[in-house]
């Protein structure tokens, strides 16, 4: 469940707008992603892990809340980054 570094550095090679990037708002829309997507993956299989039902919460509003600012900074990245993450936004 827990997120490997390599794959944590690759998400981030993939998404990095320069190099050395971690903290522009496409990483960490992407990691978000990925987490929740594993997240739910596990909530599927426990469905009264209300713990991590919460943390899952959090992980969508704290990524819905990048995405929003994204969208009022640059359109076109927040553009291309829901077409590369395939949201439905």
């Amino acid at each position: 469940m827990e997120m490997d570094k390599e794959i944590k550095r690759k998400i981030i090679e993939e998404y990095a707008t320069h190099s050395g990037d971690t903290g522009s708002p496409e990483v960490q829309v992407a990691l978000l992603t990925y987490r929740i997507q594993n997240l739910t993956e596990h909530l599927k299989k426990n469905p009264k892990d209300v713990h991590s039902r919460r943390g899952l919460i959090l992980m969508v509003s704290k990524r819905r809340k990048l995405l929003n600012y994204l969208k009022e900074k640059s359109p076109e990245r927040y553009q291309t980054l829901i077409q590369r993450l395939g949201l439905r936004r």
